[in-house]
Order: C-alpha cells, then sequence, then structure tokens
C-alpha cells in the first residue's frame, strides 16, 4: 500500500472533544484526487493505523482535512490523535479510498450522528456544487459538541441543512418517520454514525419500504461483539498445507501472527476491509460490518482481524 508523507498544517478545535486536522505535503505539492465519501488511513504514534474520512471540498487537491472525536471508549486512536499529534507534525498516510461513492440521484437524504457528519460534509459540498437536490439532517448530542456548524451555517447549501440536539426542545428533533415516510425509487439515503443511529436510520428505512439499494451506510466504529460462546477452530493456508488452532480468545489475525504468517491489517474491526481473505472451504462466523448480507451468505471472503468459523475449518487462500 502506497504510504503518503503529510505534516499537519493546521490543528482546530471544532466543537467539543473533537478537533480536525489539515494535512497538506511538506513540500506542498497536489495531493491524489478523492471522491466524496473518501476515507484515507493514518498512522498514529504509538503504531496504531486508523481510519478517518476527509471532509474537505474532493475539488481541493493541495490539503486532506479530517475530524477526529476522542473517545473515551476507543483503542488508543482518538487519544493520540488528540494528546499527541500537534501542528508541525509529519504522519504516514494511505491514499484515499472510497467505500461510500455517492450515486447519481434525483434526491439525496444525508444522516449525520455525530462525527458521522464528516463524509457527509463532503458529499454536501460536492451535491451543492452540482446543483442536486438534496437535504442533510445532522444529528449530535448538543450544540456545543456539533462540529462545523458555523462553516455549515456560512456555506452555500446552509439552507439544506436541518440540525438536531438531544438536549433540544421536541420541535427541532429529527423525525424520522415523517422524513422517510414516502419512499421514491429516484432518492437515495446516506447514513454516517454510532451503530445505534446506522440502526435506528436503516431499520425505519427497510419497515417504510426503502430498497436496499437505496439505502447506504458506513459505520463510525464495531458494536462489541458476545465473545462468550467462542470456541477454537483450526485454519488451513492452502499454499503451505499448514494447518493452525485458532484459540477461543484469539483472533485468526492473532494466531497466524503467532506462526509467521502475516495479515495486513488496519481497523481490526471488521470496518474498513483491509484485511479481506478468500476463503476456499469452510463456513464463516462474520462478524463485520463491511460485507453485504449476500456477500456474507457466499462464504468466499471474511475479515480474519474479527471474524470467525462455524465450521471446524477454514481453509484460506494465502
Amino acid at each position: 500500500m502506497t504510504q503518503i508523507a503529510v505534516k499537519v498544517a493546521r490543528k482546530t478545535q471544532e466543537a467539543l472533544d473533537i478537533a480536525s486536522f489539515e494535512l497538506v505535503k511538506p513540500d506542498g505539492s497536489a495531493l491524489p484526487g478523492f471522491s466524496a465519501g473518501s476515507h484515507i488511513d493514518v498512522q498514529l504514534p504509538g503504531g496504531l493505523t486508523r481510519q478517518y474520512s476527509l471532509c474537505n471540498d474532493a475539488a481541493e487537491q493541495h490539503r486532506y482535512r479530517i475530524a477526529v472525536l476522542r473517545d473515551p471508549a476507543s483503542r488508543g486512536g482518538s487519544t493520540a490523535m488528540h494528546d499527541a499529534v500537534k501542528e508541525g507534525d509529519t504522519l504516514l498516510i494511505s491514499e484515499p479510498r472510497n467505500h461510500f461513492p455517492l450515486v447519481h440521484a434525483q434526491r439525496t437524504l444525508l444522516f449525520a450522528g455525530g462525527i458521522g457528519v464528516t463524509p457527509l460534509l463532503c458529499m454536501a459540498q460536492r451535491l451543492a456544487q452540482v446543483g442536486a437536490d438534496f437535504t442533510l439532517h445532522y444529528c449530535t448530542r448538543s450544540t456545543e459538541r456539533t462540529a462545523f456548524r458555523e462553516e455549515i451555517a456560512a456555506s452555500p447549501y446552509a439552507g439544506r441543512v436541518q440540525f438536531h440536539h438531544d438536549d433540544g426542545d421536541a420541535a427541532q428533533k429529527l423525525q424520522l418517520e415523517q422524513v422517510l415516510a414516502r419512499p421514491q425509487d429516484g432518492t437515495h439515503v446516506y447514513v454516517c454514525g454510532p451503530t445505534g443511529f446506522i440502526d435506528w436510520v436503516v431499520k425505519t428505512a427497510e419497515r417504510l419500504g426503502w430498497g436496499k439499494d437505496q439505502v447506504h451506510l458506513e459505520y463510525f466504529g464495531a458494536a462489541a461483539q458476545d465473545t462468550t460462546g467462542d470456541r477454537a477452530f483450526k485454519v488451513k493456508i492452502a499454499s503451505s498445507g499448514a494447518t493452525y488452532e485458532v484459540p477461543a480468545d484469539q483472533t485468526v489475525v492473532q494466531a497466524l501472527q503467532a506462526h509467521g504468517v502475516e495479515v495486513l491489517v488496519s481497523c481490526e474491526q471488521g470496518v474498513c476491509g483491509t484485511c479481506i481473505t478468500r476463503v476456499l472451504q469452510g463456513e464463516c462466523d462474520h462478524r463485520d460490518l463491511y460485507f453485504t448480507d449476500e456477500e456474507k451468505a457466499k462464504h468466499d471472503q471474511f475479515t480474519p482481524c474479527c471474524s470467525r468459523a462455524k465450521s471446524e475449518l477454514l481453509v484460506l487462500d494465502l
């Protein structure tokens, strides 16, 4: 994977517990282009790698901007970005990738939960530039936790954004059933944010008759898995024939690493898709947020960073 060295040109406190980081090439040259919905991998102090959506205008080539929520429940990435990364620092990042692209639609509904606004902010900028019909519903716990509020209010698309705060009066809260009440073939829905927020939007849309191909989502982290029933199983490496046991308390990636078999990983939560591995035999216990239900049903690929096996053995194309 190509790595790019970037400098932190600006670090800005955008809201309570949310900071943005403007990343530029040290020599001022252009960065690789990206499209709305893209993210980058960022290598953090301490060896962590985390994914962050790009939230600046996709037409810009001189900078990338990301925003990070300080989350006490995270596995160290947000703390490192807030406390260890400062203006002038150099970071290694990947080229942008997009698993959450905009599709052409007669109308677009964007639903952001908290820090999930970042890819949708980029989408709103793009949709406004091309004169598309869209509305962004931006839900946060409070005004002080609403990143980019002033920037949005000053933007050309300010009239297309509706803010909803948990601590506000009932009249301003998101009436999701009303917004999604009339499914239309030419309308597409995009949702990003915490797992509970996404599930609320997706399940409401499904119940009201929206097609699966009309609803697009991106998670900002996996929900905690119930591992109490986990058991050991075996994986076989197709290229060598070697078979290894995966203990109940280890992931496939960890078990393979112990035997010198390296699998490229990034998020380690089944969100980013970096570690996807082909499965030649066996039934997977999918625990990722990356594959669709249809893709999972094929059992021909899985995310070894978090997924396991329902069968006694998985044969991997490694």
